[in-house]
C-alpha cells in the first residue's frame, strides 16, 4: 500500500506535504482511538458459519475479517501496480484489476468497521478502522493518478495498443 502512489503524490503531484499528511493521519488515529471507547464491546465467541454475512453484520472477530483480506488486497494491488509500472499490464487492464477489487474492498471496509467492536484492544479497533481509511485514500490517489497524471505512472512509450489512455 502506498508504494507507488504516495511518492508520486509528494514528488510529481504536490497537493500535500509529508508533514500535512502525517498530522492528518495522527489526528485520525487519535479520533478513531477515542471513538473505540464509546462503541459497545462484544467479546463473545463467534462462529464462522456463513462468513460473508456474519462479517457484514459484525458478528465475527476482527482478526478474521481484517487480516486475510488486507494481505490479499495489498499483494494483488502491488502486483498490478508493478506490472503496470514496467509495462507488462495495459492501462485498461490496470483499471479492470482495481475495479474488480473495489466491491470486495467496500465489503471489507464495512465488515471491519462493524467487527471492530469484537476486539478487546481499543488500539486494534482504531488501527483496523484507520487502515480501512488508508485503503480508501489509496484508491482515491490511484484514481487521481489514472485520470490526471497517467504519464508519470504508466510506461506510455511501451503501450502501442492503449496509448490513448495515457492522455
Amino acid at each position: 500500500m502506498f508504494i507507488y502512489s504516495l511518492p508520486l503524490l509528494f514528488t510529481s503531484i504536490g497537493y500535500i506535504t509529508k508533514l500535512d499528511l502525517f498530522l492528518i493521519a495522527l489526528g485520525l488515529v487519535i479520533i478513531l482511538y477515542f471513538m473505540s471507547f464509546f462503541s459497545e464491546k462484544d467479546t463473545q465467541k463467534k462462529s464462522l458459519n456463513n462468513y460473508l454475512l456474519s462479517a457484514w453484520l459484525g458478528e465475527v472477530d476482527l482478526k478474521w475479517v481484517f487480516y486475510p483480506f488486507f494481505v490479499i488486497l495489498n499483494v494483488c494491488l502491488y502486483a498490478a501496480d508493478t506490472s503496470a509500472k514496467i509495462g507488462l499490464l495495459t492501462v485498461s487492464g490496470w483499471d479492470d484489476i482495481h475495479l474488480i477489487f473495489f466491491l470486495p474492498t467496500i465489503w471489507w471496509v464495512v465488515s471491519t468497521w462493524e467487527c471492530s467492536k469484537n476486539t478487546t484492544l481499543s488500539i486494534g479497533a482504531a488501527g483496523g478502522r484507520f487502515l480501512t481509511l488508508c485503503v480508501l485514500f489509496e484508491y482515491g490517489l490511484k484514481l487521481l493518478i489514472r485520470i490526471d497524471y497517467p504519464r508519470i505512472f504508466f510506461e506510455c512509450s511501451e503501450l502501442l495498443l492503449d496509448y490513448g489512455s495515457c492522455f
